[in-house]
């Protein structure tokens, strides 16, 4: 038996033992509690990093638990395979993006692999995978039955270098994240899904998911954004028509005083007088070279342009100036502001660089303010004023009362708003999703027969980098009989964002070798909703919102029974090195690789478990890998200069236990209802290990030549084992064999503390004088205040401090200490 501990050799032992037997391997058993935990899956990027080691850990700690604690364990891993990076690969290296995707996958399982992550690997599923992507064409074309996919025209972020979509985070300091070329606005056909359907149930579960961060439940509620408000129409003077606008507050009314129009808006052009025409076209060629997130920042400066038009306002009969605002979106709202410029702070801003009017109707409490004076707009609540019938009342209660007044004059009518827009996920892009559409210049708009499912990707595609996707200039991809007539067509060349791919692969891991359609109900409804998902706090609110649309939307159409895709989540912090998040550019990237090769992955794994809690980012520290290694090695020792002890050791006889074996047990009892307790609900991980840190040395001083001595350290080392079993599987699997078991650990059951072995039969109670230590002394439980006082006053080594002295009080903390204050 080799005595040295060599993770390397141990390692790769049990992980081809795991592989072999297909340990983790699950099926569905209703006899058994379920528990389907899941880490968000990687981009196969080539590499894993410290991120990957951290998230995939958690997961893996609570994985082994459970299935420890008797649960059917469902833990897959997969690859979210389609995306920019692959394209931009094939351009730089002259490939295919699915050579490079495919071996960087290869790479990455390995690496997985060699982390010993407790993973159903037979479920395995890349997105890139025709198998895959097939079902989600045919969920597509549901969806468009069902008017929840539709296209239209939209204004979007374009590079016209790459002659492709960005999204926002894609454009940097308004050039393309990857050619740097000016990125502008162009209004393009594009397919989007009607998450806006969805608003209201989407909105109404964020309060019925207690087990989700309080922060990503309060992002998502502002991004769907419901707001109570008024639709209110303003006549265009002089002509037929109107401009509608949503506002939230309507006790402002009275004093709108312009209107904003985002660029955008359907009616710029039309309201463009000749005059006006070439200072308003110069304007919007401007905006739309302006990042759409800019626009709506507080600090950026609000311009506009006066189209020559005019409108009424419908309660004063003023007339207002109709101007277009950079700071207007056509997604929010109507895309038309009713500007307030005494009473919202763009308006304000934008009115004084315009000299446009400004009126106040609403004053604060013991003030009277003064449109000329002010510096900033009043935004608060107070008195209405200049408001006809309306004066004198509070404004919050003008709300109402001027919503109701304009609903029963025809004028505007309540309604309730949300800032969730629906989803645009269009992409002149290669290497997605081929969405399922044709189109006939007989038939129109054809989706593609279920039975000619899937749209294959060609591979006979030639990468430049120039003219945007290959597919909308491959003959052999575009050119296609209409499947109604059988005249010429043309193929959609456009593939779906991959935030689609992500929105519901958690449901293929429950059934993915399933043939008849995307989903298996009974096998999914057995599994879902995950019980623990696991992933970072970037993905907030863009895919889990999106993977809670798409459960819902597959519920309805009659996939899935769930309501909700994940009832816990935990969103893990970064791993920073010198005061930063690793990464390359900033050069305090640290290999895993790397790591493994020198300490092995159990030290990796124990060193980012043990480091931070997982909700807080983890400060990389070469000392605390090698404290982790050290403590691997200790454990390995004590184990191993304890066997003979412990070789014929039975089950320790608890009524014969002497008092040192008594303590010594109920240290590890107390461990195992610790370790429990900080795993089970709350993963305070760090802590459950710093609890076998101070059991591993307890071990290490206890007694152990007592009458039974060698059957209480057994029951130690053995629970021991089974508690680092979670954290570091493979050095504990290795223990525990050598511990004299035929059975792997990764078959045996969690360790239960005993109930009465914790019951503490005395105390020690700490004695100061003035504060400092003096001596200690135990007590059986329950005994009095004022016995412990007077134990603590005639205690040997504290009388030589008080006598001849005045004793003015004495502090006593029941079962802890006592302090004696002596003058």
């Amino acid at each position: 038996m080799d005595l040295k501990y060599s993770p390397t050799d141990i390692e790769q032992k049990w992980q081809r033992h795991w592989e072999e037997t297909k340990t983790f391997a699950v099926t569905e058993d209703r006899a058994k509690r379920k528990y389907y935990l899941l880490e968000m899956f990687p981009y196969p990027s080539g590499r894993i990093h410290m991120g990957h080691v951290r998230n995939y850990s958690i997961g893996d700690v609570v994985g082994r638990f459970k299935r420890m604690r008797g649960f059917n364990v469902l833990h897959p891993m997969g690859w979210d395979a389609f995306g920019m990076p692959a394209e931009n690969a094939a351009i730089q290296n002259k490939s295919h993006p699915a050579t490079w995707t495919y071996e960087n996958i290869a790479y990455m399982r390995g690496q997985l692999k060699k982390m010993g992550l407790s993973y159903d690997w037979g479920r395995e599923l890349a997105t890139c995978d025709p198998e895959y992507y097939r079902w989600e064409q045919r969920i597509f074309l549901e969806m468009y039955a069902k008017g929840l996919a539709y296209k239209k025209t939209s204004f979007v972020n374009w590079c016209p270098q790459c002659e492709t979509v960005l999204a926002n985070e894609q454009v940097e300091d308004g050039g393309c994240w990857r050619c740097a070329s000016p990125v502008t606005q162009k209004e393009l056909d594009q397919w989007f899904f009607r998450i806006t359907e969805y608003a209201e149930e989407l909105l109404e579960w964020t309060d019925r998911l207690p087990g989700w961060p309080e922060r990503v439940l309060v992002m998502q509620r502002n991004w769907i954004g419901k707001s109570f408000g008024c639709e209110i129409d303003f006549p265009l003077e002089g002509g037929t028509g109107a401009i509608r606008v949503f506002t939230t507050r309507q006790d402002t009314l009275f004093g709108a005083t312009f209107m904003s129009l985002a660029p955008e808006h359907p009616l710029a052009a039309e309201l463009t007088t000749p005059e006006r025409r070439g200072e308003v076209e110069a304007f919007i060629d401007k905006v739309k070279k302006t990042e759409r997130i800019k626009r709506t920042a507080e600090e950026f400066e609000k311009e506009g342009v006066f189209t020559g038009s005019w409108c009424i306002n419908p309660l004063t009969g003023a007339r207002m100036p109709v101007y277009l605002a950079n700071f207007v979106l056509m997604e929010y709202g109507t895309g038309a502001v009713m500007a307030v410029p005494t009473h919202d702070q763009r308006d304000f801003e934008f009115a004084g660089k315009y000299s446009l009017p400004m009126q106040v109707v609403i004053q604060p409490a013991g003030e009277t303010l003064d449109p000329a004076a002010m510096t900033a707009a009043f935004t608060e609540a107070g008195t209405m004023v200049n408001s006809g019938r309306f004066d004198g009342m509070a404004s919050e209660a003008a709300k109402e009362a001027i919503a109701d007044y304009l609903q029963s004059e025809g004028i505007g009518r309540k309604t309730v708003n949300f800032r969730l827009r629906d989803w645009g996920i269009s992409r002149q892009r290669y290497w997605g999703n081929p969405i399922p559409i044709i189109y006939c210049d007989s038939c129109g708009v054809v989706p593609v027969p279920e039975k000619d499912l899937p749209v294959r990707l060609p591979m006979d595609v030639e990468f430049t980098g120039e003219g945007g996707s290959p597919l909308a200039k491959l003959e052999s991809f575009g050119n296609v009989p209409c499947p109604l007539c059988g005249k010429p067509a043309r193929r959609e060349s456009d593939t779906m964002d991959t935030f689609v791919q992500s929105s519901w692969y958690f449901l293929r891991y429950c059934c993915p070798e399933f043939t008849e359609g995307p989903l298996d109900r009974e096998r999914v409804d057995y599994w879902m909703s995950v019980d623990q998902y696991i992933g970072g706090i970037e993905h907030a609110v863009l895919h889990l919102l999106y993977a809670r649309f798409f459960t819902k939307v597959l519920r309805d159409l009659g996939y899935i029974g769930c309501d909700e895709p994940f009832t816990n989540l935990l969103t893990q912090g970064m791993v920073i090195k010198d005061g930063a998040k690793m990464s390359k550019s900033k050069g305090n990237v640290v290999d895993p690789n790397a790591l493994i090769d020198k300490y092995g992955a159990d030290t990796a794994r124990l060193f980012s478990l043990f480091a931070a809690p997982p909700e807080k980012d983890l400060d990389w520290s070469d000392q605390g890998v090698d404290g982790s290694f050290r403590f691997l090695n200790r454990v390995w020792k004590l184990v191993h200069d304890r066997l003979d002890l412990i070789r014929d050791a039975g089950a320790p006889e608890l009524s014969a236990l002497t008092p040192e074996e008594r303590i010594l047990r109920r240290a590890v009892h107390k461990t195992i209802r610790k370790v429990t307790e900080d795993i089970e609900g709350r993963f305070h991980f760090n802590t459950a290990i710093a609890s076998v840190m101070e059991l591993l040395n307890t071990l290490q001083t206890a007694e152990s030549n007592t009458p039974q001595g060698g059957a209480v350290m057994k029951e130690a080392l053995e629970s021991m084992v089974l508690l680092l079993a979670p954290f570091v599987p493979h050095i504990s699997e290795e223990l525990w064999q050598r511990l004299g078991h035929g059975t792997p650990l990764s078959g045996s059951a969690w360790p239960e503390y005993d109930r009465d072995a914790v019951v503490e039969e005395e105390l020690l109670v700490v004695i100061q004088v003035n504060g400092k230590l003096r001596s200690k002394v135990t007590v059986p439980v329950g005994t009095d205040e004022e016995a412990v006082k007077s134990l603590a006053l005639a205690d040997e080594k504290v009388l030589p401090f008080i006598e001849g002295k005045e004793v003015r009080k004495v502090i006593c903390v029941p079962g802890k200490l006592v302090n004696i204050v002596v003058g």
